[in-house]
């Protein structure tokens, strides 16, 4: 039986990553073998660290229950200590057997939810009795039949099933969807089929298991038992106030959100929230694995002599063993002390009545005077982490919000404008310096300007002294608008490997002008330009920062006046093409500007003259070819008319002379085709060892 006492402990650390020290004193157990909650590390992972502690007298066993779904956590993570010398025997927990395995255990297999005729078949040899419209029929299963039936009138097939009974008067047959209702004569069968549904039952309403853990010793000692589960993610939310007076610091107030949605009752126990977030996975221990095997058929040969093996021995630290069940080695974790707030007010009672006794208290004095920070916040290890300064209570399935940061932090006003919004207006800003000595979590952020709420941002993870910016409303005050220019301009041409290649200056110019119609305040506008890659800022103010791929630029604005900035952004590239495929009239233009030399414009020239030759061997081919067909046809026609006419005739004999004359003439075509190809072909040549070698700046 287990009891608890009011005492410190050692530290515990947990594998998943919880380091914690277990000072705490311990609450009273509500049922003997209860270990309670003492310490819960929540992480922004989904998971949590729990600690329970309390003291056991002789031998005890602590039943801890878990709903079904937390177990294969728990196995993956417990800790088990027994911190007065005595030793864990171990934990045990009812076994999850798969569904299907065990209904395939019983002698009557539901596993695949068999109808009356499956169900029937696999009672072969069972006796059954089966009740039909037409009376009452015992006898042994024989089987069931499955055979088509086609009904002609609907031109349709379907299946029908045939059980048959071996009874006194011989084999009984009737089709499954004539039986009313059949029993099970044999009564451990017919146990086994009860078993089956209770245990299919079971399986719906198993959402709980209990671990019961085993500690074996004498006299009282402390206990504590340590695990990782699954948790909801502690968020945080903010509440910011803006000064009246400019230049005077922002009240930042910080609550971090725990909801405890576990079956147990979170009463008194010390809370931490880590800002890191430890790998966590879950994997299935719970439910055993089974490995199909072979079915080998039984040998026949000769029997084989059967073998032994020798054990295997497991080595352990005999001395460190021996110094923990001894208890002689005492392990003592302790966090470093935590970094207090800059600037930090934590007020004492009577502070807090006089200013609330103050009807002119701003917001923010109320907030100080209300709300202190009630956690020290740490880094422990590489994480950071905050601890609530006394001990928390969170029923079961509530939640609790909790302040965490409490106090004033550095900031201004701004406006803040990006060219991506394209909007009318910029936005109303703050940017934050966090000199609060803390990291700040992801959350939103209600902002209150004086006493009046303003809207709400939101902030990512912040580290110690970062800034930040947070838009928390539309400035209507201010107009903004934007113009946008681009163009190209060519600098450079020259001839590299016989392409022409220009060097071109692209330029992007964004203009912003601000007319602001606040007549009383003056305003820091934040504009936002995306920067883009392989640019340069020419011609342009210095940007505040860069963000990412951002420019952040600052333009400061009197109370109704105008204001603006311009954006140039600024790249060089290349662009080639084939040397005689661009203009000639365009490259003499360039030539005049200054951007193209006149060894460039002469080696074009001297290019489009080895090229016009090419031409002229083509053109000449061309012609060749043309007059080759033209004969043929005229050939092909006089041939025509020769087959009609007589062979005597004088004109007969002029189409003879004809064709002797047109033959005389293709074989000059033929000769001139070839040598005007070779001419060309040369031409072509000369013309390409040109270009390729050309380098002309």
């Amino acid at each position: 039986m287990a009891t608890t006492t009011r005492r410190t402990t050692t530290a515990l650390v947990l594998a998943a990553g919880l380091c914690a020290a277990l000072t705490a004193p311990l609450a009273t157990a509500t049922e003997p073998d209860d270990l309670p909650i003492s310490r819960i590390t929540l992480y922004r992972s989904g998971v949590g660290s729990f600690v329970r502690q309390g003291s056991v007298n002789g031998d005890a066993d602590i039943d801890l229950r878990f709903r079904t779904d937390q177990i294969n956590d728990i196995l993956k993570s417990m800790i088990v200590l027994d911190l007065g010398g005595g030793k864990i025997e171990g934990a045990t927990y009812g076994s999850k057997e798969p569904l299907s395995r065990r209904l395939a255990s019983f002698a009557v297999d539901i596993s695949d939810n068999p109808g009356r005729a499956q169900l029937l078949d696999r009672l072969r040899g069972a006796p059954v009795s089966v009740r039909t419209s037409e009376g009452q029929q015992e006898g042994t299963v024989l089987g069931v039949e499955f055979r088509d039936r086609l009904h002609p009138e609907e031109d349709v097939v379907d299946t029908e099933a045939i059980v048959s009974l071996v009874t006194t008067d011989g084999v009984w047959s009737s089709e499954v969807d004539d039986i009313l209702s059949f029993r099970i004569l044999d009564q451990n069968l017919a146990a086994e089929l009860n078993k089956a549904l209770v245990a299919l039952a079971e399986h719906r309403a198993d959402n709980v298991k209990t671990l019961d853990i085993a500690f074996r010793g004498s006299g009282e000692r402390e206990v504590v038992v340590g695990y990782v589960q699954e948790t909801p993610v502690w968020k945080t939310s903010y509440r910011l106030v803006l000064p009246e007076k400019e230049g005077d610091r922002l009240t930042l107030q910080g609550w971090a959100i725990v909801e405890n949605t576990t079956e147990d009752d979170w009463e008194g126990v010390e809370l931490s929230l880590v800002a890191g977030q430890p790998v966590s996975f879950v994997m299935d221990l719970y439910e055993p694995v089974f490995v199909e095997r072979p079915e080998v058929p039984v040998p026949t040969g000769a029997g084989a002599r059967p073998r032994t093996y020798t054990g295997g021995v497991a080595v352990f630290d005999k001395a460190a063993s021996a110094d923990r069940a001894s208890g002689g080695r005492e392990m003592e974790f302790r966090a470093k002390a935590g970094t207090p707030m800059a600037d930090a007010r934590i007020l004492t009672e009577s502070s807090a009545r006089d200013t609330f006794g103050d009807q002119t208290a701003s917001l923010a004095d109320a907030m100080r005077a209300s709300v202190a920070a009630a956690a020290s916040a740490e880094d422990v290890g590489e994480v950071f982490q905050f601890t609530l300064d006394e001990p928390v209570t969170v029923g079961r399935q509530q939640s609790a919000m909790l302040p965490i940061i409490a106090g004033d932090i550095e900031g201004r006003r701004v406006s803040i404008f990006s060219q991506n919004d394209s909007a009318d207006h910029p936005m109303r800003g703050v940017e934050i310096t966090n000199d609060t000595g803390l990291q700040l979590m992801p959350g939103p952020i209600a902002v209150y300007d004086a006493e009046a709420y303003a809207g709400d941002a939101q902030i990512g993870h912040v580290a110690r002294s970062d800034d930040r910016l947070l838009a928390y409303a539309v400035d209507l005050d201010v107009d903004a608008r934007t113009e946008n220019d681009g163009s190209s301009t060519v600098q450079k041409v020259r001839i590299v490997r016989g392409l022409l290649e220009q060097r071109l200056t692209d330029r992007n110019q964004v203009r912003y002008f601000f007319e602001s119609n606040d007549q009383f305040r003056e305003r820091t506008i934040i504009v936002e330009q995306p920067k883009l890659g392989g640019w340069e800022l020419i011609d342009t103010p210095k940007p505040k920062e860069i963000a990412g791929e951002t420019y952040r630029f600052e333009v400061e604005i009197g109370a109704g006046e105008k204001g603006g900035l311009t954006v140039t952004q600024e790249r060089t590239r290349s662009e080639s093409m084939t040397l005689l495929d661009f203009d000639m009239g365009t490259l003499l233009r360039y030539s005049r500007d200054g951007k193209a030399s006149q060894a460039v414009v002469d080696a074009f020239r001297e290019a489009q003259r080895l090229q016009s030759l090419v031409g002229d061997s083509q053109r000449a081919l061309a012609a060749l070819d043309k007059e080759r067909n033209e004969i043929g046809q005229d050939q092909a026609r006089i041939r025509e008319n020769m087959g009609s006419i007589d062979r005597t005739t004088e004109l007969y004999a002029r189409y003879m002379q004809k064709l002797g004359e047109q033959e005389t003439r293709l074989e000059a075509i033929v000769n001139a085709i070839e040598k005007t190809t070779a001419e060309r072909d040369s031409r072509q040549q000369a013309l390409n060892t040109y270009i390729a070698g050309l380098n002309v700046e």
